[in-house]
């Protein structure tokens, strides 16, 4: 195959390709001091980087997009690292690295662009706490942003708790300047998807290993995104910028996962309390129903008793009152007695007449007494204390006492039929 490739002849721009796609597998990340620096009306940024031990030197191009998206301005007398591969230029022969992603090197240079950007974010008021919102109570759609490699999205899920989340993922690399384009194309994608919050989250790391999220696009899209964000990167000392422009910002994705089910927990433990009042205020009505129908009950029993002591006591007297009256009857037919044999026998037959209208008298006393009513099978009827004549003097639902030859019967009026007379 070799031999073949020195017998063939190649022309100028065969023989450029192919060492093109051979110089493709020669993708690296070099180091150097930026020299002269050219930026091109297209955008295009063309510089050199020099070896500080020996001076040597390699021409360099960043393309527009590119150079934008990392935001570092390249200048003269700057170090930084370029990631990318070597490519020869057709129409000048020219030999230039492509440098696909670049960032500043010593952690130096890193902290004062680090101070420079947020001083310039900061004047903007985007890491102004009034901008920051509120992460709802009991959300469910979760929109989360991290790398499925590792622990980190282990430790979110274990701690988020079994409480219906529908969690969206979108996987992306976090570290490293290649993790911005990965980063920002994320935020893209779960832009467009139906979630309440979103988390973005790594695991702890150096400062020059966080630059990914001090870049300024991703910055303002963390800012501006629809929904309140969420920022768990892992970190000593150093806040990332992305952590400052979050509307919450954590040190780990744990802490996040906690943070999100902590309403749902509160809410459980606010519905035990409630459902404990619930049942302890229901056990209060049924003791007070329950002491409120015993008092009634005794009420009720006093009540009773009074009114058959009341008609005990009419009830004696009427006994009395007709014994009285018996009495009378018979002093006043004694008497006549003694005059039929004082007067003249011309009266007699006359007393005799009085005295047998007396005693018919006395008969028809007699038969209506409620003693002998009683004695002949009937009852007494009595409502409040007094008697019941006819249906006017009762109601249906209240109580009454029938008196019968040998004590009394309490009963409730269920129906009342009236005699209607013709």
């Amino acid at each position: 195959m070799e031999n073949n490739k020195e017998d063939k002849i190649f022309s100028i721009s065969e023989y450029i390709g192919f060492l093109n796609s051979e110089l493709k597998r020669c993708a690296a990340k070099i180091i150097g001091e930026v020299g002269k620096v050219d930026i091109y009306p297209s955008g295009h940024v063309y510089f050199s980087l020099r070896d500080e031990k020996d001076q040597s030197v390699i021409n360099c191009i960043i393309w527009r997009s590119q150079y934008r998206l990392f935001g570092i301005e390249i200048k003269e007398g700057i170090k930084i690292i370029a990631t990318g591969r070597p490519e020869i230029y057709k129409q000048t022969g020219r030999f230039s690295f492509i440098a696909e992603t670049i960032e500043l090197a010593g952690e130096g240079i890193l902290k004062k662009e680090y101070e420079k950007l947020k001083k310039k974010l900061g004047d903007e008021g985007i890491f102004e706490e009034s901008k920051k919102r509120a992460i709802p109570a009991y959300p469910q759609k979760i929109g989360i942003i991290t790398s499925k490699q590792g622990a980190v999205l282990a430790d979110f899920l274990s701690n988020i708790g079994n409480y219906g989340f529908k969690i969206k993922m979108v996987d992306s690399r976090v570290e490293g300047q290649s993790a911005i384009t990965d980063l920002l194309s994320a935020i893209k994608t779960i832009k467009k998807k139906d979630i309440e919050v979103l988390v973005i989250m790594r695991g702890g790391g150096s400062f020059e290993s966080l630059q990914p999220f001090n870049n300024e696009l991703l910055i303002r899209e963390v800012a501006n995104f629809p929904v309140p964000v969420i920022v768990a990167i892992g970190h000593d000392k150093d806040v990332s910028l992305v952590s400052l422009a979050a509307d919450l910002e954590v040190s780990t994705p744990s802490i996040a996962a906690i943070t999100l089910s902590k309403s749902w927990k509160e809410a459980i433990i606010f519905l035990e309390r409630y459902e404990r009042n619930i049942i302890g205020g229901y056990e209060n009505i049924l003791q007070n129903v329950h002491s409120l129908i015993n008092r009634s009950i005794d009420i009720v029993r006093d009540s009773k008793n009074m009114i058959v002591d009341e008609y005990k006591r009419i009830e004696n007297k009427i006994k009395i009152s007709f014994q009285n009256f018996s009495n009378s009857l018979d002093n006043i037919g004694f008497g006549l007695d003694n005059l039929l044999d004082k007067y003249f026998s011309g009266l007699k037959y006359l007393i005799l007449t009085a005295q047998q209208n007396l005693k018919h008298a006395e008969k028809i006393i007699l038969a209506n007494n409620p003693e002998r009513q009683l004695n002949l099978g009937y009852s007494i009827a009595f409502s409040n204390g007094k008697i019941i004549r006819n249906t006017g003097d009762a109601k249906i639902g209240e109580i009454i006492d029938l008196r019968v030859i040998d004590g009394t019967i309490t009963s409730q009026i269920k129906n009342i039929n009236k005699i209607i007379k013709k």
